[in-house]
């Protein structure tokens, strides 16, 4: 067996960009003052460092460091982004997702816009249920006035969060999640309508099961007040349904989190300090009030070997770098320096962790396995499984070593006869659009969205990142079909579909995004659901040409396949979009228009935020 090490600090130019756009330390003038190896010995020294409390020497501390550092610099494991951005500076937080509460009381609402601003200054992304205000109407009986309503005071958060830069180098990100069963749900649907509108979030419904049985039935559903618990009104679930589907075939938005699957038995891991009524901005997160987890993703691309001639997974590295980066997010959490005392308490009594993927398009080519397969279905529940399964082991370990998290007397993990966890969840699916770019793999668990694209990286520096997947053009020179002329045609038309020239076979691996149908984009996500802790952030695409009838059938599947959330994106329903393709129906936001204030609005949020999936709203 060849066994392949990838060597340290191998990083596109692509990659360069971004690390000195975002990541690389600046002084006060703007100029770049550390290093990429300086950067990951920064973050590695930080995050080793807290094992000193659990009673390691310094020798000791010093090999997990090197452990650590070995693992960042051959791009086998990165951790979000304000853990590269933050540690050992100082400064802020290292997690990526929180979510803070929202009582119906005037100094909750502005209690809470005033945390979400100290969260997200120090680097977080923030969610927030509405489901708890009072509808628009409702008697405010302190004052004698008439209520707002949840609509309302999402404007105001998004108005009174649009300026913030997370920790200097990105803008405010948020969910907004409103019940499904709320009096202003029509509304909240429709907040959206108009691009550019609420930019600083992202809102989903959150859909429960009695309203998927009434759609399901063709009933009526009722709509309740969450002041008075009384009911409203009672309409068809259809109708609710309908208008979901008409703003997501729009412009992509809402999207849907199934409230009931994020709270089942096997899903919520302390369901005494559930339920839990959101998620962090791009949905992968569900959470507790005060609650925060930080995330970080494998390589997947990288964890594969010559075996005999044949490609295969590398399970006894995976397993190595698994139970490595478990104990790394583990001392996140001791690192951090949280912004709210509450947070950090929540935090810290379930010490919550969400270790993901990244690679995995680029892994199942290397495998010669086309995305939209059984195979392909196969691979991913059998590699999420063994992530899962490896994590927890270390977790057990972790617990053994240093005691497990506060609140595991009242979890999950004690009524299964465990003895002890470090953790309450261990695995999440996160879009890491900006550390696959790091990494130099595709997105997450995304398919490539294209051959050759344009990423629209709206910036100081005025940089626009073109990406060219390196494994076609490896493999097109090596089968002896390469020529600049076929070059020039993949770049034009995005996909290689429809190129007589390439050999079939490998057409069928080579599958980008739009060439996938919603069904399998749909059971690719079922199947690493099936295997993870938290949830799953997958954009579910959709051709410009794509009906309303398919945006509903592809909401209906996601709930019976078991999704904790479905986002979709039909290309080219918005004006500005992050990614495009040549053929792509949007309009790449140039650097002039923001110089200019032009589409300023509708570019913050999709170019300066996570850096975003293509279409996941970020």
């Amino acid at each position: 067996m060849e066994k392949e090490e990838y060597p340290r600090l191998a990083l596109t130019d692509n990659a360069m960009t971004l690390l000195k756009l975002r990541y690389l330390r600046k002084n006060e003038n703007g100029e770049i003052v550390e290093t990429p190896e300086q950067m990951f010995r920064r973050i590695c020294h930080a995050i080793a460092s807290v094992e000193r409390n659990y009673g390691k020497s310094d020798t000791e501390v010093e090999k997990i460091e090197e452990e650590f550092f070995d693992m960042l610099t051959r791009l086998y494991f990165l951790p979000n982004s304000p853990t590269i951005m933050n540690a050992g500076t100082g400064m802020g937080q290292l997690s990526a997702c929180n979510v803070l509460p929202l009582e119906d009381s005037m100094e909750s609402i502005f209690d809470t816009i005033k945390n979400a601003a100290l969260t997200q200054k120090s680097g977080g992304g923030t969610g927030f249920s509405f489901s708890n205000l009072r509808p628009k109407g409702d008697v405010v009986k302190s004052t004698g006035g008439i209520a707002a309503g949840p609509i309302f005071f999402l404007n105001a958060f998004d108005s009174a969060l649009k300026g913030i830069r997370q920790a200097h180098r990105r803008f405010a990100t948020n969910m907004g999640i409103l019940r499904v069963d709320h009096p202003d749900i029509y509304d909240f649907i429709t907040a959206k309508q108009r691009e550019g509108t609420i930019a600083t979030f992202n809102i989903s419904v959150g859909v429960t099961d009695k309203f998927m049985y009434a759609l399901e039935n063709g009933g009526e559903f009722d709509l309740i007040n969450p002041r008075t618990k009384k009911v409203t009104d009672k309409i068809s679930a259809f109708d609710i349904f309908e208008k979901i589907v008409e703003n997501a075939w729009k412009n992509g938005e809402p999207g849907l989190v199934f409230l009931d699957k994020m709270n089942s038995s096997e899903a919520n891991p302390v369901p005494r300090l559930g339920p839990i009524e959101t998620t962090n901005p791009c949905g992968e997160q569900p959470l507790y009030p005060y609650d925060s987890c930080n995330l970080g993703s494998i390589d997947v691309s990288k964890m594969i070997t010559n075996k005999n001639g044949k490609m295969e997974i590398d399970w006894n590295k995976l397993k190595n770098v698994t139970r490595k980066s478990i104990r790394f997010l583990d001392n996140v959490i001791d690192a951090s320096q949280f912004p709210l005392k509450e947070t950090e308490k929540t935090t810290k009594s379930i010490r919550r962790i969400g270790l993901g993927i990244m690679g995995y398009a680029d892994m199942l080519i290397k495998l010669n396995i086309p995305y939209n397969s059984e195979e392909s279905l196969r691979i991913s529940e059998q590699l999420m499984k063994f992530i899962t399964e490896e994590g927890r082991k270390m977790s057990v370990e972790l617990g053994e070593e240093k005691g497990s998290f506060d609140e595991f007397e009242n979890s999950i993990w004690k009524e299964r006869k465990y003895k002890t966890m470090r953790n309450s969840t261990i695995t999440t699916i996160a879009p890491t659009s900006n550390l696959s770019i790091i990494s130099g793999c595709s997105h997450s668990i995304e398919p490539l969205f294209s051959i050759t694209y344009v990423r629209n990286v709206v910036s100081s520096l005025g940089t626009n990142l073109i990406e060219t997947n390196p494994l076609f053009e490896k493999v097109a020179k090596e089968r002896g079909f390469y020529s600049e002329k076929l070059m020039q045609e993949v770049l034009s038309k995005g996909s290689i579909h429809d190129i007589k020239e390439i050999p079939e076979d490998v057409r069928r691996v080579f599958t980008t995004s739009h060439d996938i149908t919603p069904e399998w984009h749909i059971r690719v996500q079922a199947a690493f659901q099936k295997y993870t802790d938290n949830a799953v952030s997958k954009t579910i695409n959709f051709s410009h040409e794509a009906t309303m009838q398919d945006i509903e059938t592809a909401y209906k599947l996601a709930y019976k396949l078991g999704c904790k959330g479905i986002t979709v994106y039909r290309d080219g329903s918005r004006q500005f979009q992050i990614i495009n393709t040549p053929n792509s129906k949007s309009k790449a936001t140039s650097n002039e228009e923001v110089l200019n204030g032009n589409g300023v609005d509708a570019a913050e949020k999709l170019v300066e935020s996570t850096g975003g999936c293509p279409t996941c709203h970020l």
